[in-house]
C-alpha cells in the first residue's frame, strides 16, 4: 500500500508540474528528443545494439534447442521457429533500425 501511495503522490505531482510548464515546454522537449534520435551516432549506436542483441538472441537459442532437445512441446518450437523468421534482416525493424 505504501508503494502505491507513494506512486500516485509521483502522478500528481508529475501532472502539476506538467501543467506548470505548458505546452511550450512540451514541445522543446520532444523536439530535443527527436534530434537526439536522428543524431547518426545514436541511430549507430543503436543498430550496433540491435545487431548484437540478435546475435546473443541466436546463441541463447542454440545452447537452449542443444540442451532440451526434443523435450518441447511442438506447439511452443512451431511457435519459436515463426518468430525467428520475423527477424530475417529486411526492413526496419521496431526500433527504426534497418537490421544489418
Amino acid at each position: 500500500m505504501r508503494y502505491r501511495l507513494v506512486f500516485i503522490a509521483g502522478l500528481a505531482v508529475g501532472y502539476v508540474l506538467g501543467t506548470k510548464a505548458g505546452r511550450e515546454r512540451y514541445e522543446q522537449l520532444r523536439n530535443s528528443a527527436r534530434q537526439v534520435a536522428q543524431n547518426p551516432a545514436v541511430r549507430n549506436t543503436a543498430e550496433t545494439a540491435a545487431h548484437q542483441g540478435r546475435q546473443f538472441a541466436d546463441k541463447a537459442y542454440h545452447v537452449v534447442s542443444d540442451k532440451v532437445g526434443d523435450r518441447v512441446p511442438e506447439s511452443v518450437a512451431q511457435r519459436v521457429r515463426s518468430l525467428r523468421g520475423h527477424g530475417n534482416g529486411s526492413g526496419p525493424d521496431d526500433w527504426g533500425t534497418s537490421n544489418t
